[in-house]
């Protein structure tokens, strides 16, 4: 890489069970930095699907924004997905949690029959396009596979019989994984790897973390 690398985070929220996993996003932004990165993080502005205590686990019946939970993660320093195109970025990373699948998508709802946020869609099919690598954490594999699954991506989410299942009924190929390690299908520049999937601690989710992020800046 001949300058720092400009990777978009993409965000869902703040909080494992409604947004983004906090782990694995702060994680990410690290292993960025550590690599002479510059992350970009982005936030759809919209509301979350819904809002858990995540003490007790429960919904709250409040509302808040996507975008500006996210911007907990990113100390302020988040922007608005919409403003944002695949010039503006040499790669994408989604790390996981439930936002994924209840704000990006609703694929905890709908599991392979979901659909991806618009915006979202747009902004991966625009990087991908671009042949600049895609990157994803977790359960935000499933987001990937829903928007380019037509193009059969090798990908993971780690050993789950029945999302891997989901993830191969929106057309991408799954391949088992354990937390260290990663899947990279090196034609299409698309990197997974299972971190809380599987993983049962943070040293654990790093690893492969830290995989992804080499593998990904590679791909530059």
């Amino acid at each position: 890489m001949a300058t720092k690398a400009r990777v978009g985070v993409v965000l869902a929220g703040c909080g494992v069970y409604d947004g983004s996993e906090i782990h694995e996003s702060v994680l990410t932004l690290l292993a960025l930095d550590r690599a002479g990165a510059e992350a970009v993080c982005v936030a759809p502005n919209i509301d979350q699907h819904h809002v858990i205590n995540h003490l007790t686990g429960e919904a709250t019946g409040e509302r808040r924004n996507v975008l500006v939970e996210a911007a907990r993660i990113a100390r302020g320093k988040v922007r608005d997905l919409a403003t944002v195109t695949a010039a503006d970025l040499d790669a994408i990373i989604l790390p996981g949690g439930f936002g994924a699948a209840k704000n990006l998508s609703d694929f905890a709802s709908k599991g392979a029959g979901c659909s991806v946020y618009p915006a979202v869609a747009d902004l991966v099919r625009a990087v991908h396009a671009a042949k600049k690598p895609v990157g994803a954490i977790c359960i935000a594999p499933v987001v990937i596979a829903k928007i380019l699954g037509s193009l059969h991506p090798r990908m993971t989410i780690g050993t789950d019989a029945e999302t891997a299942g989901a993830v191969e009924a929106m057309g991408a190929r799954h391949e088992a994984c354990d937390v260290h390690h990663t899947v990279v299908d090196r034609d299409l520049r698309i990197v997974t790897t299972p971190a809380y999937m599987l993983a049962q601690s943070i040293a654990e989710s790093a690893s492969g973390i830290d995989a992804l992020v080499r593998e990904v800046l590679a791909l530059i």
